[in-house]
């Protein structure tokens, strides 16, 4: 919600101040010089990016005006199935555990969560390493190292529509010094002409300079740093399975090692202890109603 209440009010601020210092508007209809800007950095986007980063970075900035992001829910979502696995591991072994990650997507726990499983790769990250802990071979600390390496890596891969937009951001300045240039190559095609018209030619010009640092700072630098937030919050989705499952290979109980995922989770989505717990009990519920079934 905030491009969409910020921008207008942006908006609103300039062009009311400078209609308020006794500016002309009708000076600020440059449509050619907005086309040279807002084309040419597009354009950078394109040149400089590969087109899965292009198609992600807008499906990002999209994500921002849609509000579409990560939320407490699916964080509680993915703590009540670590809390539900970590369970299951401690009833029936591990032998449990295989049947489950092999076909995620046709387990009947994993089903009980789809927001989770709408997040292939958090069920892939998740079930690669409760692969390795079936296995029973790896130690905590070398499997400590290779969730950091990958998530590490992960980050760099999510941070991608973040650098793309910070480097459009950065060029914009620039690339309104292009119009600029133009604008006045422009007027000074038309130096015998009256000074009103020059001058209408002149300002034009300058508008370009001015669209795009207006451009720059008001617009998409913030927008790369509303992304950079989002594409943290995943990023805590996958710190949140590294530390409930390192938590739970030092040998904390189920309980608490969900405690130790809830705590490295994005702050502004981060499900209370209480939240946590109410949904664990419903979790306690569930796993007893299915052991009776399975006993019946």
């Amino acid at each position: 919600m905030g491009p969409l209440i910020g921008i207008p009010l942006l908006i609103i601020a300039v062009i009311g101040g400078y209609m308020g210092m006794g500016g002309e508007i009708s000076v600020l209809w440059q449509p050619f010089e907005m086309l040279i800007v807002a084309g040419a950095a597009v354009s950078t986007l394109i040149i400089g990016n590969p087109l899965a980063v292009v198609k992600d970075t807008v499906r990002s900035v999209s994500d921002l005006f849609n509000g579409k992001k990560v939320k407490e829910e699916d964080y509680l979502e993915l703590l009540s199935l670590l809390y539900a696995i970590l369970r299951s591991v401690k009833g029936q072994g591990m032998l449990q555990l295989e049947s489950m990650i092999e076909r995620p997507h046709e387990s009947e726990l994993f089903q009980q969560y789809p927001r989770v499983l709408a997040n292939p790769r958090a069920v892939n990250f998740l079930c690669d390493y409760l692969r390795l802990l079936s296995l029973g071979t790896a130690k905590p600390h070398e499997i400590e190292s290779l969730m950091d390496e990958e998530i590490r890596i992960l980050s760099k891969d999510l941070h991608r529509p973040t650098h793309a937009l910070q480097v459009m951001a950065d060029a914009l300045p620039a690339l309104g010094i292009v119009a600029a240039v133009l604008g006045v190559i422009k007027a000074m095609g038309a130096i015998n002409q009256p000074p009103e018209v020059l001058g209408h030619l002149i300002g034009g010009a300058l508008f370009g300079t001015f669209i795009g640092v207006f451009l720059s700072y008001g617009v998409v630098s913030p927008l790369a740093g509303l992304v950079r937030t989002n594409k943290d919050a995943q990023i805590s989705y996958f710190l949140a399975i590294k530390s409930t499952l390192l938590a739970h290979l030092n040998g904390a109980a189920a309980q608490v090692a969900i405690e130790y995922g809830r705590k490295v989770l994005h702050i502004d989505a981060q499900p209370s202890f209480d939240a946590v717990e109410k949904s664990t009990v419903l979790e306690n519920d569930v796993i007893r109603h299915a052991k009776a079934r399975d006993a019946a």
